[in-house]
């Protein structure tokens, strides 16, 4: 039965509960749904593990970032919309200020860091970028179909690297997966404990679609680089799908080129990201901090941070209504078989450029990018502690080799 302490589905301790999650989930969207499932269903018995297994599928379907939508229903399904933006602000926060100060730092006094302590940062991008192409692959692209489609994404995306080159991808995979894969019904499931009314789900839907047409236009008609960092992390959060690995690419082509963000800075940052807890999408804290020009430093990352997930809130409450009928249907689900497999083709485009050829200059990049790999891979080691031993290897290999 549901844990229903009064105490309990107050915000503050919704966001406390959080909080100490958000300063402890380290590993990635997967463990963090580990981590939710222990607290929220092994020991405060919030939901069922069927509703909870259910509600994950509902995350997992959506666009954005999976473990936070998952905490966001959470904080919503225990206290309203003040539980999902305490949840929400409890589990992102710790490593979204972690992110900005380092941005801070690294802005100021990036120079005088050791040449090799930011290779060491850029190299172990490599290797986690290749351990989300590993396991995701493993998982997304299970036969000859869903490879080729992931191949063909990748040589597209490649090709094509602009940003909305990627959006035509997704949207020619879901195509190609309507046409190919005939999914079975999922059968039946326990409902989920939360309600939003139909009405009210597509005013969510609408005001998402709305400022996702919107921006663009505002950019157009009242240029200024706040609205257009705005424009460009809400689209970035609204069109990935597979979690945060699979937004560097979008990112990239969007901060990189613009000259907001060097390349350097932008994998250096990655890097890092991998040694905070919490949601990957906080790397968006980092580059709106890192912007050059104004506005940057705090402000640049309250903007980027709630851009990116602003989507997030929208689609989660747009689609808790619909879900019941949604998951049922064998079409979106053949859709999502094709965005699926080409969203590992992105990441594998990403692998390649800008992380390998921006990272790995020789030998001795490559085997710090190897042996990075198969300890965050083969030896589970926490990802923080793989980003400090790169960083360290880069230090050392720039005095001794």
């Amino acid at each position: 039965m549901p844990d229903n302490k009064a105490h309990d589905r107050h915000p503050l301790a919704v966001f406390l509960i959080f909080l100490r999650l958000g300063l402890t989930s380290f590993g990635g969207p997967i463990a963090h749904l580990g981590y939710f499932r222990d607290e929220f269903v092994t020991r405060r018995k919030w939901l069922s593990e069927r509703s909870y297994a259910d509600l994950v599928a509902l995350c997992q379907f959506l666009p954005g970032p999976a473990s936070s939508q998952v905490g966001l229903a959470l904080g919503f399904s225990h206290a309203g919309y003040g539980g999902a933006l305490a949840a929400w602000a409890g589990f992102t926060l710790p490593s979204a200020i972690a992110l900005m100060l380092f941005a801070m730092g690294f802005t100021t006094f990036g120079e005088r860091l050791p040449a090799g302590v930011l290779d060491g940062l850029k190299i172990v991008a490599v290797a986690v970028v290749a351990q989300a192409v590993w396991g995701m692959a493993k998982n997304l692209c299970t036969d000859g179909t869903r490879v080729t489609i992931m191949a063909l994404a990748t040589c597209a995306v490649l090709v094509f690297p602009a940003a909305v080159g990627q959006i035509v991808v997704i949207l020619m995979a879901a195509m190609l997966g309507l046409a190919v894969f005939k999914p079975k019904d999922l059968g039946e499931h326990d409902p989920l404990p939360l309600m939003v009314g139909r009405r009210t789900g597509l005013l969510f839907f609408f005001l998402f679609l709305s400022i996702l047409a919107g921006l663009p236009f505002l950019a157009e008609v009242m240029p200024g680089q706040a609205i257009s960092m705005a424009d460009a992390f809400y689209r970035a959060g609204s069109l990935v799908f597979g979690g945060g690995h699979v937004v560097l690419p979008l990112l990239q082509a969007e901060v990189v080129p613009s000259g907001w963000v060097d390349n350097d800075a932008f994998l250096a940052g990655y890097g890092a990201a991998q040694a905070v807890p919490g949601p990957l999408f906080t790397f968006s804290a980092f580059l709106g901090a890192s912007m050059a020009g104004d506005p940057s430093g705090a402000v640049g990352a309250a903007i980027c941070l709630a851009a990116i997930f602003t989507p997030s809130f929208l689609l989660v409450f747009a689609a808790l209504p619909f879900w019941e009928k949604l998951r049922r249907s064998s079409l979106m689900q053949a859709a999502l078989a094709g965005i699926n497999a080409a969203v590992v083709g992105l990441l594998l485009a990403a692998l390649y450029h800008p992380v390998w050829t921006s990272a790995i200059d020789g030998p001795q990049d490559f085997s710090i990018a190897l042996l990075a790999f198969v300890g965050l891979v083969f030896w589970k080691l926490p990802p923080w502690l793989v980003v400090l031993c790169s960083g360290l290897a880069g230090g050392a290999v720039t005095l001794f080799i």
